[in-house]
């Protein structure tokens, strides 16, 4: 079966055993099936189980429904039938099951195989799934029609008709887009180096810290300034869109315009990673897909030069407190609190030690770390119509609850952009990413 993901990664996987799909056939078969997915409890481990206790929606029974495809027992056309559609159907590709399956099984990945596998089959892709995919290229267009936005919350009919003919939830608000994204900001000079000879870094500003949180990368740009480095912000070349991984493409299974989205990220990253930049990210989801699905996308051997230079904000700077380098004094009023719940990929990618330091930096603060799993939002999964219950059974597992029991005047620190309007949406309470914290802490 010919595949649109690399999978050459695991050609060395049970080496001698006949494996029905090749490296992906492989990939398959990295879950024995001894159902460490299926348990209760706190942690990221597959929250569609979690949410539902059921193990058709767990990774388990989803690898041996991608197994029994391969294997040719659902049919001449397994992807565009029935049993593994429902079997994927709830995976929010919150990639827990590759850090904490004992064989660190990739559903995520998996999933995106299986999505593009289906639309080949279909013929088509389905609007709702483009649309979703899109998002990168719609937002900049909604900004200058925020009159429907604004509309379809106001006039119940409207989110009901949007629901009726696109699928996407009357009951889930519409994103927040911010009056003047960031890149395109005329006002600021984004290059403009700090004072002194300090260090290089890249800010790569991600389609949601762009359009949706310009303050969020505005901080992380002052923040890395007052701490003497010298910022570059990557952009795309002339005539092009802003820069985008490729996230909501390849979680669509629309591998094609993934890679390609790729592709114009990574030219113009190699000549910064070349030169030593490290690059920097804010956005978990995007951020780490440079350092992990970019692989799998068959973009040759600039991936790993880029993977080795991509840092959370929160990784770099908890790198060079402990290299002795990070020299900012952070400091906020005695009695500060903050409480802090993790991306699904912060958690997944060990991410969330570098918050600790990081937030440990701050003077005056006392921090508590929200024992979360998904919040339920996963990108698009949240606006889904027919997913909108469950997403918000998965939220209140554990991460809504814990918000809505914490003091008005405690900040909660959220990096993810899903995980933000989610906490809106669950809890009516607005979160930070932590540059904004962490800006709102220099002393000057």
């Amino acid at each position: 079966m010919p595949t649109q993901l690399d999978w050459s990664a695991y050609d060395s996987y049970g080496a001698g055993v006949p494996v029905s799909g090749g490296g992906f056939g492989k990939a398959v078969a990295v879950c024995i099936g001894n159902r460490q997915c299926q348990r209760d409890g706190l942690g990221v481990m597959c929250p569609s189980y979690r949410a539902t206790a059921d193990v058709a929606h767990s990774t388990q029974h989803r690898a041996a429904t991608l197994r029994a495809a391969l294997n040719g027992e659902l049919g001449p056309t397994p992807f565009a039938g029935p049993e593994l559609a429902a079997a994927m159907e709830l995976c929010v590709g919150c990639k827990g099951c590759k850090r904490e399956c004992p064989n660190g099984t990739d559903m995520a990945l998996l999933r995106s195989e299986a999505r593009a596998q289906r639309w080949r089959a279909l013929g088509r892709v389905p609007l709702r799934e483009r649309l979703l995919a899109g998002v990168p290229h719609w937002l900049p267009r909604l900004r200058h029609a925020g009159w429907l936005l604004r509309l379809r919350e106001r006039v119940p009919f409207v989110a009901r008709f949007v629901e009726a003919v696109f699928g996407l939830s009357a009951r889930r608000s519409s994103p927040r887009i911010a009056a003047c994204d960031f890149l395109s900001d005329s006002d600021s000079d984004r290059d403009a180096p700090a004072a002194g000879d300090g260090r290089e870094v890249a800010l790569l500003v991600d389609t949601f810290s762009n359009q949706l949180d310009p303050l969020n990368a505005q901080a992380a740009l002052e923040l890395l300034q007052a701490a003497g480095y010298r910022v570059h912000v990557p952009r795309a070349r002339a005539g092009e869109p802003p820069l985008c991984c490729g996230r909501s493409w390849l979680s669509s299974g629309m591998i094609g315009e993934a890679r390609a989205q790729a592709s114009r990220t990574l030219a113009v990253l190699a000549p910064l990673v070349e030169r030593g930049v490290p690059v920097i990210g804010l956005e978990p989801s995007c951020l780490l897909m440079l350092r992990d699905e970019y692989y799998a996308l068959g973009l040759g051997g600039r991936v790993d030069a880029v993977a080795k230079s991509a840092l959370l904000l929160e990784e770099f700077l908890a790198r060079e407190i402990d290299a002795g380098r990070f020299n900012v004094v952070l400091r906020l009023p005695a009695g500060s609190r903050a409480a802090v719940h993790g991306h699904c990929h912060q958690k997944a990618f060990g991410a969330m030690k570098a918050m600790r330091k990081v937030l440990a930096q701050v003077q005056g603060l006392e921090t508590e770390f929200i024992e979360s799993g998904c919040c339920g939002m996963a990108g698009g999964f949240g606006f889904e119509a027919e997913h909108f219950d469950v997403s918000m059974r998965m939220g209140e597992l554990a991460l809504l609850p814990a918000v809505r029991a914490l003091d008005p005047g405690t900040l909660v620190i959220a990096n993810g952009t899903s995980c933000r309007h989610q906490i809106r949406d669950g809890a009516a309470r607005e979160s930070l990413h932590l540059s904004r914290l962490l800006r709102l802490a220099v002393v000057e």
